[in-house]
């Protein structure tokens, strides 16, 4: 009896939506295809997952392949992160891929074995132009810009927490300082056209209300979010009916009301105005100033960078974030085409600095897809001096790449503001793997740059990699993107200062200061 009556409203049910599909206009599908086509719509909703675990190979998927996340989640858990019988890449017949030349001999390197895997900068933020509170970065790997509102409150708090444990700075993204963010990790305040936490109520900038925020918070220095890799160019519109108590307070916008974050800034509309505003910044404050933006054209870096030769005002660092698109959601087209990769605008970037001998006088940051060895040497020998990871970050915390973080319903609790889903994410486990991942992604790259024979990647240099072309072709780096005789490598004496910091302390306990 329980049977029949169950198959009866099951046949109910399935008339039901027959009935519903051959009188519906909306898809031809349906009407054509009653009940069977609600199949086809099941799978492109889980075609994502079904192609992760089924279909695509080790090294296939984008823009993280399986491969790819299997280091980062065995790197966050501590396990074992190796790889057994070969590459997975086909090296045979692959265009760009990037091979490390291993020195036979080496001199002194910096001890391996170290859990806490130090690596700081080679170059003292903010020290060339003598910024009040300059500091030597404790860590070349470091959480890049994700705010909070993008993500939930419960990542923050993991995020910044796994900051702490692994003595790395934490970028808070522009919509400004929560109290998520103040678990113990450093931070580094981004600003964007918005002016979040530091804006009047016509959304203007308020350099008072600044100053309140970084006394009230570890705030080691301030970024200047130009555009970012995953929207150059775009503004954002937060829904009101994301604007909650919490975000209308940290951010100072109206509760409940759309706010609409313009392009471009109105604190400053050139070259010239905005290196004023970058000294405004850092005399308020003491603290170093920086820029962040991807690359396009590139009247604004040749700009920046005479000006710069002056000698009189100058940005701190530069954040060269890569067009590859990243934690942000946007258009396609923006993700897809807008703004260089990050290789070729980096590359431009730093030979603009490099023509007039200004590479030693400023830090150079690189993000895009860079918490992956590989990924970070090429970035290093580049002449990066440290590299921010995002996504990487994300995956270190439970991000499965379900590739929601748009629609409010990411799975994992991580780019979400629902209750619901948040809850999920343990911050304190969490932060662990985090810390573990960003050590780990740091001791790597000692040993690599080991393998190459020096003691810190920043000395790796644009030879010491070769971009191949299958296995009948294959250029330096220095020759793939035009680099002269020096660039990407340190001065003399910065090289001879980072290589003594690591190496002395095999004989010691002394640890790097600012």
């Amino acid at each position: 009896m329980r049977a029949r009556t169950i198959a009866t409203a099951t046949a109910t049910a399935l008339a039901v939506v027959a009935a519903r599909d051959l009188v519906q206009k909306k898809h031809a599908l349906l009407r054509n295809f009653p009940v069977l086509g609600h199949a086809r719509y099941l799978l492109e909703t889980i075609g994502p997952e079904l192609r992760q675990y089924i279909v695509t190979s080790n090294d296939e998927e984008r823009p993280f392949s399986r491969d790819q996340r299997t280091w980062i989640y065995a790197s966050a858990k501590g396990e074992n992160n190796y790889f057994g019988f070969g590459t997975d890449n086909d090296v045979e017949h692959t265009q760009g891929h990037a091979y490390l030349k291993q020195r036979t001999f080496a001199g002194t390197l910096p001890d391996m074995h170290d859990p806490q895997a130090p690596l700081p900068s080679a170059k003292v933020l903010g020290g060339p132009r003598g910024r009040a509170k300059a500091f030597r970065p404790a860590s070349v790997v470091n959480i890049s810009a994700m705010s909070f509102g993008s993500l939930s409150g419960a990542a923050i708090t993991a995020l910044n927490k796994g900051a702490a444990l692994a003595g790395t700075l934490h970028n808070t993204g522009e919509g400004g300082l929560s109290p998520h963010h103040r678990n113990g990790g450093d931070l580094v305040l981004q600003i964007g056209t918005s002016y979040f936490g530091c804006r009047n109520d016509d959304g203007t900038f308020n350099i008072d209300k600044l100053k309140d925020v970084v006394a009230g918070g570890p705030v080691k220095a301030i970024e200047i979010k130009l555009s970012q890799g995953a929207k150059p160019g775009l503004g954002g519109m937060l829904p009101g009916a994301k604007v909650t108590p919490e975000i209308a307070e940290i951010r100072g916008i109206p509760l409940g009301e759309d706010c609409a974050s313009p392009s471009r800034h109105t604190a400053f509309g050139d070259v010239d105005s905005m290196l004023d505003f970058v000294e405004l910044l850092a005399t308020e404050t003491g603290l170093p100033v920086g820029i962040k933006s991807a690359v396009g054209e590139m009247e604004f870096w040749q700009e920046l960078a005479a000006l710069m030769a002056r000698g009189d005002r100058g940005v701190d660092f530069v954040t060269i974030d890569g067009g590859e698109g990243g934690t942000g959601a946007a258009p396609l087209t923006f993700s897809d085409s807008v703004s260089l990769p990050f290789r070729m605008g980096f590359s431009r970037v730093y030979g603009a600095f490099a023509e007039r001998g200004l590479t030693d006088d400023l830090t150079f940051i690189a993000s895009g897809k860079l918490g992956l060895p590989e990924n970070a040497a090429v970035a290093f020998a580049l002449g990066a001096d440290m590299i921010n990871v995002a996504r990487e970050a994300m995956l270190s915390i439970g991000c499965i790449q379900a590739q929601k973080c748009h629609t409010d319903k990411c799975p994992t609790g991580i780019a979400t503001q629902s209750p619901w889903l948040a809850r999920g994410l343990d911050p304190a486990s969490k932060a662990t793997r985090a810390a573990v991942y960003l050590r780990t992604l740091r001791k790597e790259l000692v040993k690599v740059s080991a393998a190459i024979g020096v003691a810190h990647p920043a000395l790796i240099t644009a030879t010491d990699i070769e971009i191949m072309n299958g296995d009948y072709e294959a250029r330096t780096l220095a020759g793939v993107y035009g680099y002269k005789d020096g660039w990407g490598e340190l001065g003399p004496h910065l090289a001879e200062e980072i290589t003594a910091l690591l190496t002395s302390e095999q004989s010691s306990d002394q640890k790097p200061t600012a």
